[in-house]
This record gives C-alpha cells, structure tokens and sequence, in this order.
C-alpha cells in the first residue's frame, strides 16, 4: 500500500489528531508495560519537532461505552507519556466529546500535547461493531446517529489526521475508519505514521521478499483461529513448526495420541488434508510437557509423541525445542505468532523460552525476524528477548490479519500517493 506518512505534510501551527494505541496494562494507577506509547513517539516526536498541536486519542480496555468511568481511565497514561517526552501532557475532559475539550484545543499552543480521555467512553466509537449483532448486518438509524454524530465532533478538532494504531488496524471503529474518511471527504490530510509504515514494511518484506530458508513458527490455542494462515503461510514458506494447544488437534490428525489436550474435534478432517498434502513441510511436536489437572496439577514430562490418557499437553518438550531450533538456526527469514505453551506459568515457559533464545541467536547471526505481535510479543518482552528480534509488532490481531491477507480497511482510508 502507498499510503502518504507524515513525512508528506507541513504540521506547523496545526491541530494534528493522531490515532494511537496507548491500550497498556497498569496497575495500582502506573503503567507497567509502555511499550505501545514507546513505539508510537517517533511520530510524536516528529509533529512536536515540526510545530504541530498535537491530539492524541486512544482506547484503553472496554468500559460500558456509557460515559466516564474511574477505573479506565487514560490518566496514567497521560502521566507516563509526559515522563517519557519529558514535557506536559493535557487529559482531556472526563466527557470526551464537549464544549470542555474545545476549549483546550483552542487553547493549544504550538508544540503542546494534549490527550483525550479514552475513546470507548463514547458509544460511537465501537458502534460499527453493533452491526453484526442485527438482523441484516446493518447499523439502524439511531446506531448510525450516534456513529455519525461522534466521528462530526471528532472531525471539528482536526486539520490533519495521522493513524499511527496498528495494533486496531483491524477494526472499523470511528476513530479508525469513519473519522479519516470523513477528514478524506472533507479535503483534511489523513496520513500514517512511523509505526504503521514499519509494521507494514516488516511485514509485507517477510511475506513477499523472504530471504531463504523461511520459516513460520505458529503456536497459540485454537488451529481454527490460524487455518488461513497456514494455508497461506504454505505457499511461501520452507517449513512451519508449530506448537502450542493448536499443535495437538494436527497431532490427533496425524494418528498421535493427545490425552485430555485441549482438542477442536471440528478441524480434524481439515488438518488430515492438510497433512496429507503438506507434512513434509510441517514439523510437529515430538514429546511434551503435560500436568493431569490444569489448575493445580505438577508437571510432567512426557518423552514420546503420544500424551497417555488423563494428561493434558501444556508446553513443548525439550527434544521439541532442539529440533525447532535446529531449524530456526539454518533461517534466513522467521516469521513467529503465537507461543509453545502456557508460558505465563513458569513450569510451562520453557518451550517457548527455547524457541525465544533460538530467534534471537538466529537474528544475532544475520537472519530477519518478525514477531507477530499478541502473546508472543508479550513472551519475547518477559524474557527480555525482544532487543534481539528485527520486529516485534504492536498488533497481535492486527498483524494476523495481514498475514493471513485480508484487508485493514483503516489503512483504506488514508491518503494515498
């Protein structure tokens, strides 16, 4: 996609309303991973640096959508974002569409930021959502009243529109999608920033200019939640290992055993084509770590294929991790989404800490690495991999999305060259 970035325009003077994705955890009022506000301040930097006044607007977790509520509030991220620019950060008011917050845009001087209080506090803001839940797919009148009368307000703040929020590139809601193409319509500059130019450019690179062998390595819970991807991934790649509870309904199709292992009976005939067709290129578990109760059951190795009745498969096992990392190592390009196992358990972490330290030796020797946001970016950042990795990308769903080919219509919007 030839989307213009911010690099095309001149900020100087103006109202910039930029889309980031400041949805970070925090706890006891301070945040506690910035990651995503760290990603995003090479743009806000870059509209700061040029003069801009800029606006800041994001989500953060899902309030009722019925007006403010304490406990999501952006508060601690407004103070987080100051420590981290080193200068003042306005919140906006606790109603986030009002006469309050015109005010302080209007009071904007330039090189002043100023944060809006979080965006899911507004029912318009998720309201295209709604249209799935009626009978025809479509928004009625009223939904689309409030949708409508929420991107106006929104609108009336900006003279330049940048989405730097790949992390929700894969919704339509107002501030993603309705509000830069009403900028668009109006003739407003609706542009990327520096995050979404490089999530796109990493991940478009490893899908379409792959230096070889390349190697996809899939894990998480569901196969259905992947089956695109494989699909896909197939046409491309040299080999997928895969891992995770995904890994064992391949397994069950292959004829293995997989005790009480999370299983969708549902996918069995699929992955059984699939296999019969691609098992040359697939690499599958070889031994296990299993526990017979989920909760409060002890680990235990399992060193063959098969998980005896009564256990449940939680992680790859270390033959497992060496094979997959004998693989990673002859990589040229790796592509990773989703983790081996439960590794937010510390007796389930090892396989997907195996093949954490397998990319980054691989990315140490020369090879490109992309990791694909969610749970396997977590992983990488927890085990204090994640400087070692070419990419690790702010949109777990989002970068799915792009693998698997299926359009970010936010992206859509903007303008192009």
């Amino acid at each position: 996609m030839a989307i213009r970035t911010i690099d095309d325009l001149d900020v100087a003077s103006k109202r910039v309303l930029m889309r980031v994705d400041f949805n970070c955890p925090v706890a006891d009022g301070k945040v506690t991973n910035d990651r995503r506000i760290v990603k995003a301040l090479p743009t806000v930097r870059q509209v700061l640096g040029a003069g801009g006044r800029l606006i800041l607007m994001s989500h953060f977790d899902r309030p009722s959508g019925k007006g403010f509520e304490e406990a999501f509030s952006l508060k601690p991220v407004a103070e987080r974002l100051a420590e981290l620019l080193g200068r003042p950060v306005t919140l906006g008011p606790p109603q986030v569409v009002s006469d309050a917050l015109k005010r302080q845009v209007s009071a904007l001087a330039d090189g002043n930021v100023l944060l809006l209080e979080n965006l899911r506090f507004c029912a318009g803001e998720t309201m295209p959502d709604k249209a799935q839940d009626n009978p025809d797919g479509k928004l009625t009148a009223d939904q689309q009243a409030t949708l409508q009368a929420f991107v106006q307000a929104l609108s009336q703040l900006a003279d330049v529109y940048v989405n730097d929020a790949f992390g929700t590139c894969q919704r339509q809601h107002a501030s993603m999608y309705g509000l830069p193409k009403a900028l668009s319509e109006a003739g407003k500059p609706a542009v990327a920033g520096y995050l979404i130019q490089k999530e796109i450019e990493y991940l478009h690179d490893a899908l379409t200019r792959p230096r070889r062998p390349f190697v996809a390595i899939l894990g998480g819970v569901k196969v259905s939640d992947k089956i695109k991807l494989i699909a896909l991934l197939l046409k491309k790649v040299n080999r997928i290992l895969i891992g995770g509870a995904m890994a064992y309904t391949l397994l069950k199709a292959s004829g293995r055993r997989v005790g009480n292992s999370r299983l969708e009976d549902n996918q069995l005939e699929a992955m059984k084509d699939l296999l019969a067709e691609d098992a040359h290129r697939i690499l599958l578990p070889c031994d296990h770590v299993a526990t017979d109760d989920f909760e409060t059951g002890r680990a235990q190795p399992i060193p063959g294929e098969d998980i005896p009745d009564g256990l449940i498969g939680m992680d790859i096992g270390p033959k497992t991790a060496a094979a997959f990392a004998q693989v990673i190592a002859k990589a040229r390009t790796i592509v990773w989404n989703g983790p081996m196992g439960l590794f937010e358990r510390e007796p389930y972490a090892a396989g997907t800490r195996a093949v954490a330290e397998a990319v980054a030796d691989a990315t140490d020797a020369g090879s490109v690495s992309v990791i694909g946001g969610g749970d396997s970016a977590t992983a990488v950042e927890q085990m204090h991999l994640d400087h070692r990795m070419t990419h690790v990308s702010t949109g777990g769903g989002a970068a799915l999305a792009y693998l698997e080919g299926k359009p970010l219509p936010p992206l859509e919007v903007l303008d192009q060259k």
